[in-house]
């Protein structure tokens, strides 16, 4: 006790690493969701297309939440809802499944692409919060005292930001490919096109 206020032990870098790794991952999934959602809106009003609406609201939904949830979590240092993100998230994870394996065709076919993002993003959390939970645990059973091995000061600062900067990339990565197959990806303007000039070039007649 120090001031009548008890002193917590200090967490190991790695777990926070690994707790901004989950975090960057719910931000990519959330918007991987919320990219599924554009698709499905966009194929709600085509013929031989009339259940993705229902389908788009709840993609919409899912990826509010799961934004909201991963801000809280890196603004309180832990993952809130435990017990409800236990169900979601493996839940999540097999409708994405599903979608991969039951396919999507024609116009619909880059959805693929974006569930097989969501989906590995949606793994990567739950490995993250499972790992993360197990480092818990085993704190509890040592006593509330954090790890020997816990590198410490500038050297386990930059190991730290270089594991955290790697966990970006990766799932930049992911990310990236399920965004660019959504109907919002399609839509966006190729970068090549801004300076092309004629009738080929985006800003031409």
């Amino acid at each position: 006790m120090n001031g009548g206020q008890a002193v917590l032990p200090l967490e190991n870098p790695r777990e926070t690493a690994v707790r901004l790794l989950a975090g960057f991952a719910g931000f990519g999934t959330a918007a991987v969701n919320l990219a599924i959602s554009s698709s499905l809106f966009a194929a709600g009003g085509l013929p031989g297309h009339p259940w993705p609406m229902p389908l788009a609201t709840a993609a919409a939904i899912w990826g509010v939440a799961l934004l909201g949830w991963t801000v809280a979590a890196l603004r309180n240092s832990s993952f809130p809802l435990p017990g409800w993100s236990a169900v979601l998230l493996p839940a999540a994870a097999a409708v994405h499944l599903l979608a991969i394996v039951t396919g999507g065709s024609g116009n619909m076919a880059g959805l693929n692409v974006s569930h097989l993002a969501a989906l590995l993003l949606t793994l990567t959390i739950i490995a993250a919060q499972g790992w993360l939970r197990r480092q818990a645990l085993g704190r509890t059973d040592d006593g509330g005292l954090p790890g020997t091995d816990s590198p410490a000061g500038a050297s386990g600062a930059g190991r730290m930001l270089a594991a955290a900067f790697a966990g970006a990339v990766a799932v930049a990565a992911i990310a990236t490919p399920g965004l660019a197959a959504s109907a919002a990806g399609q839509f966006a303007v190729p970068h090549g096109s801004h300076f092309d000039s004629g009738a080929g070039g985006h800003h031409g007649p």
